[in-house]
């Protein structure tokens, strides 16, 4: 049975804050193809557009919400690691940097059309994280399913000196952009109304 609203992401922090809206929602996730060699700021919008057309097509007339997120360090694009190594490589990129972080939104509405946009942030991470943190943060196992290799309301906080943009972007579902789409999508995101 298909609901008014499906998030087409397994992400648990995508959950949590698609919680936030207050809407209902199914978590439904489509099979697609997340490669894709098009800059960090461009590859966000086209993987979250697959997925939204993915999902639409199992849902038609249900409103689908979709996003992908990446991290960018002088250009280069890093999603999430393959294995520990990459993980390490990744994160002594970021040691002492600043570095963007892009969430790309694609909702589609009942009748089918997209609605799409990106928000970013930047992030810098302390210059003295040492490696043997690096290791001790990757055997927590955090790292391995995130962009970037770190989770901003996680234990790598503990190295983020400074932050620019909304935090939510770089969670992975950036909120102002998402009430904005929703409401294009016909959905209003109203606070809770008090007892």
């Amino acid at each position: 049975m298909d609901a008014c609203v499906i998030l087409a992401s397994a992400s648990p922090r995508r959950r949590e804050l698609m919680g936030i809206t207050g809407i209902d929602f199914v978590v439904d996730v489509p099979q697609v193809d997340e490669t894709c060699d098009l800059p960090a700021k461009d590859a966000v919008m086209e993987v979250s557009r697959r997925k939204a057309v993915a999902a639409a097509q199992m849902h038609p007339g249900s409103v689908i919400v979709a996003a992908d997120t990446l991290v960018s360090v002088q250009d280069i694009p890093l999603g999430k690691p393959h294995d520990e190594q990459a993980a390490f490589r990744m994160l002594q990129m970021l040691r002492g940097q600043w570095h963007q972080v892009y969430t790309g939104v694609c909702c589609v509405d009942a009748q089918g059309f997209l609605h799409c946009g990106e928000s970013h942030a930047d992030v810098r991470f302390c210059d003295d994280m040492t490696n043997e943190e690096i290791r001790r943060y990757i055997a927590t196992g955090e790292p391995m399913d995130k962009a970037g290799a770190y989770a901003l309301q996680g234990i790598a906080g503990l190295w983020v000196e400074e932050v620019r943009g909304n935090s939510s972007a770089i969670i992975g579902l950036p909120l102002p952009l998402l009430r904005r789409l929703l409401a294009e999508c016909g959905v209003p995101v109203l606070p809770p109304q008090a007892d």
